[in-house]
Formats: structure tokens, C-alpha cells, sequence
């Protein structure tokens, strides 16, 4: 049982970069977190454009696949959720949460959520942080950035919402592409004030 006290909302979007979920949620059960995750009904064919995987629909499955996709098999505590359940718990502002993270974000996603739109589980999940004043945090991975793209990330900025691109820095050396996904999951849950990843902080000129 997560030593804390509300779980965090983990959502997958079905953008480009599922490494950066698995990377999140390894991290956090790692740290004894517990997890609440919806996978959009795009994710599914996401994982099997990106490692030709097919992701189980049915709950139970749904959580050993992704546990053993970040490799814990028991830290911490994870829920997954059907995509078209809204009717789950997380679907209600009554629902006690950490806060939100929604990595990787599609800009479909991003859209809906600007304009209140809830066709989902996952969107309505968001929308429910935002209503409720708690943290929400997108990592949107897309490239470039159109106008509409760029529009609808200023209304969530202007709403409250945590932006936080999946852009990798280079000073920590990165030796792996685990390395660089690493830094962009610790940077966004930096946004959430959760510090469970061992990447190298910026010290400044010696």
C-alpha cells in the first residue's frame, strides 16, 4: 500500500512518445506512489505503430501490461481505467487527487481540453482538475507547433495549466534515450512537486 495519502491521475494520449508514460509511471511506483491511469482510445494503436505491441482493453490485464512495460512488478499502486468509463471515480471532482499529468499530450487532446470538451475518460478527468483548481500537467510531443497548436496551449497556460514540451536538455551529459526522456518526466513532475527521479540537477558555473 503508497505510503501517500492521493493518487495521482496518469493519462496517455495517443501522441507519438509512449516511452515517456512508462518511464513516469515506473518512477512513481518505484516511489510507492499510487496511480490512477486512462490510455485514450488512440494508445492503443500508438503501441502498436511504436513497439508492435498490442495493449490488453480489460482492467486487470491492462495493469500487469503496463507494470511490466516500466518493469515493477510491485511498488507502489496502480489502477487503470477503461478509456470510455466515465462513470470511474476519477470522472468526479469528489475524487481526492495529487493532481493530473497527462504525458504524452496529443494536440487533440489539447484541443478538446481548451475548448471543454470531455469525450472521454481521460479529457474529462482533466477538465475535472481544472474545475476544481488541482494541478494539471501536459506534455505535449508534437512538432512544429501550428498556430491552432500554439492558441490552444496559451487557453490552458491562461487557465492554469502546467505546459511542459517534451524538450530534453543536455547539460546533465545524457548518456541513453532514457536519459533524455528522463529528464522531461522529472521536469514535469517537478510541476506536481514530486521528486522521485535521480537525474542531475542544474548547479550552476563553478
Amino acid at each position: 500500500m503508497s505510503n501517500h495519502t492521493y493518487p495521482l491521475i496518469l493519462g496517455v494520449s495517443g501522441a507519438s512518445g509512449l516511452i515517456y508514460a512508462v518511464r513516469a509511471l515506473k518512477y512513481l511506483l518505484a516511489a510507492d506512489y499510487q496511480v490512477e491511469l486512462v490510455a485514450s482510445k488512440s494508445t492503443y494503436m500508438v503501441w502498436q505503430a511504436e513497439q508492435d505491441i498490442k495493449m490488453p482493453s480489460e482492467a486487470a490485464a491492462q495493469e500487469q501490461f503496463w507494470r511490466e512495460q516500466a518493469g515493477v512488478s510491485n511498488s507502489g499502486k496502480l489502477r487503470c481505467h477503461p478509456w470510455s468509463d466515465v462513470g470511474a471515480g476519477i470522472a468526479s471532482g469528489s475524487f481526492r487527487t495529487l493532481g493530473m499529468i497527462v504525458m504524452p499530450c496529443s494536440m487533440s487532446t489539447v484541443a478538446k481540453l481548451a475548448v471543454g470538451l470531455s469525450s472521454d475518460l481521460l479529457e474529462r478527468a482533466a477538465d475535472v482538475q481544472m474545475k476544481e483548481g488541482r494541478k494539471l500537467v501536459i506534455v505535449p510531443r508534437e512538432t512544429p507547433f501550428s498556430l491552432i497548436h500554439l492558441r490552444n496551449l496559451t487557453v490552458l497556460a491562461e487557465a492554469g495549466v502546467r505546459v511542459v514540451p517534451a524538450i530534453p536538455a543536455w547539460y546533465h551529459k545524457p548518456q541513453s534515450i532514457e536519459d533524455l526522456v528522463d529528464f522531461v518526466v522529472a521536469r514535469a513532475l517537478d510541476q506536481l512537486d514530486i521528486d522521485c527521479i535521480p537525474i542531475q540537477r542544474w548547479q550552476g558555473h563553478r
